[in-house]
């Protein structure tokens, strides 16, 4: 591959990157709120569990984008490398 298209790669990743970090923090906003304003025990506790998950699913989500930003540093550095 050519080191424009890793260049290109490490854009579109931090962009992905940044809008995972927005989505997680639109949901923690939304189950926050769902939290406060549940009627029952119950719900309030269905609404923290569904809060965890899912903020453990964009820390997954992040991680993994944070992989795949290493990995394209590493090819951008062997591409230069070869030149």
């Amino acid at each position: 591959m050519s080191l424009e298209y890793y260049k290109k790669q490490m854009v579109d990743l931090r962009a992905r990157l940044q809008k995972e970090k927005d989505a997680k923090k639109k949901d923690n906003e939304y189950y926050a709120r769902m939290v406060k304003f549940a009627s029952t025990p119950s719900g309030k506790a269905s609404y923290r569990k569904s809060k965890i998950d899912r903020a453990a699913y964009h820390d997954r989500q992040i991680e993994s984008i944070k992989r795949q930003i290493e990995s394209c540093k590493e090819s951008i550095a062997r591409e230069r490398k070869r030149k």
